[in-house]
């Protein structure tokens, strides 16, 4: 009998535990912006509507952790919601199509079997975002997370649309490279 009720308060207490960081988890979507007065921002990427550009509430989301100045780029991206098991880019995306105007890829890597994929580092870009070239210039620069399948990272360009799949991001970024003049 002792076994039987450790076991069902075992499990009762390991569902409502899942259930509140469930919770909390989808409750922690806050605003993109500046963290304060710290060089540290936080940009939100959601799955859009491809017909009304809206975000999807219980679509595929990431936060990306990053600073807006620096000699390098450095940040840190989560996502979660996405396909399991797919190599994905997260990319600078510089207006006009394809994307290279100048365009980068800050990282890719592979999502676990759950969909969330972990992505970080510190990428030289010697630009700024957005760079004079892109048509967003001086607006801010659009982050995207990709399907890798769609993207050329040699070139970094675009090479297939599917917008379904991808994570667009809640608004445009800067970011001042101090060793670029």
């Amino acid at each position: 009998m002792k076994t039987k009720l450790f076991f069902t308060v075992l499990v009762i207490t390991f569902f409502m535990t899942s259930v509140i960081l469930t919770s909390s988890f989808a409750l922690a979507k806050g605003p993109s912006g500046p963290a304060g007065k710290s060089n540290i921002a936080h940009l939100y990427l959601y799955q859009k509507d491809p017909t009304t550009w809206e975000k999807i509430e219980d679509g595929a989301w990431g936060k990306l952790t990053y600073n807006q100045a620096g000699s390098k780029f450095k940040f840190i991206f989560n996502g979660h919601g996405l396909k399991p098991n797919v190599e994905y880019s997260l990319i600078y995306y510089a207006n006009p199509w394809p994307g290279n105007h100048p365009g980068a890829l800050l990282d890719s890597g592979v999502s676990n079997d759950e969909g969330d994929l972990h992505l970080g580092g510190s990428v030289e870009l010697n630009m700024d975002l957005p760079d004079p070239e892109d048509g967003n210039y001086p607006y801010g620069a659009k982050i995207w997370l990709v399907p890798s399948k769609d993207y050329d990272a040699a070139n970094c360009m675009m090479i297939a649309w599917n917008p379904a799949e991808y994570l667009f991001e809640e608004k445009l970024i800067t970011y001042d490279d101090v060793d670029v003049p």
